[in-house]
């Protein structure tokens, strides 16, 4: 009897775990908590692919000031934000190449890459004022992605030294998105 109580549980949760992602390359905040080259990460740093939220950024989404953690509370340490908290990439070239590992498969709706302005304060909370509301890049879509998902981009040419990317994958039959932020030195 039991067992019969719980299936519809596991039946109805079942979906937030049905799919999971994270940037790869250029290395995400999330990533580098993997690999261990940013520390004092939290749990993130074994399953930087569940930074998942509401979608509909930049009008739904996560709270500003939580939006590196997309609001969930054990990935908080993501949302600390100073000028020298995080490993950078560095970006030689406006050309970059987006490389999502997607840990299990789900429809998807779009891609989407967003860049903190270029008179963004580092030593501030990530917040929609901190943000280009617009993306500078996207891929609108209903596709099933393959485990490697990559999107070529050209980063806005006014955008130079410490930057952030909001990387964001909308899910399409759910109400939520996987949010990843990138810390960048563009040159």
């Amino acid at each position: 009897m039991k067992s019969f109580l719980l299936a519809p549980l596991f039946f109805c949760c079942s979906f937030l775990v049905w799919s999971h992602g994270y940037v790869e390359s250029p290395e995400s905040r999330s990533y580098y908590c993997k690999q261990g080259l940013n520390t004092h990460c939290g749990p993130v740093q074994y399953e930087p692919q569940s930074i998942e939220g509401q979608k509909g950024f930049p009008q739904y989404g996560p709270a500003d000031g939580k939006i590196a953690s997309a609001g969930i509370a054990a990935f908080s340490p993501l949302d600390t934000q100073t000028d020298n908290r995080w490993k950078r990439v560095i970006l030689n070239s406006p050309n970059v190449k987006f490389k999502w590992r997607i840990t299990a498969r789900h429809k998807t709706t779009k891609w989407e890459y967003f860049i903190t302005k270029p008179d963004w304060q580092p030593n501030a909370l990530l917040s929609r004022d901190q943000f280009t509301l617009t993306p500078f890049c996207q891929f609108e879509r209903i596709e099933f992605p393959k485990e490697i998902v990559e999107h070529h981009c050209v980063l806005p040419k006014s955008q130079k030294g410490y930057h952030v990317i909001l990387a964001i994958w909308t899910i399409d039959d759910t109400v939520n998105a996987f949010y990843q932020v990138i810390d960048t030195q563009i040159n």
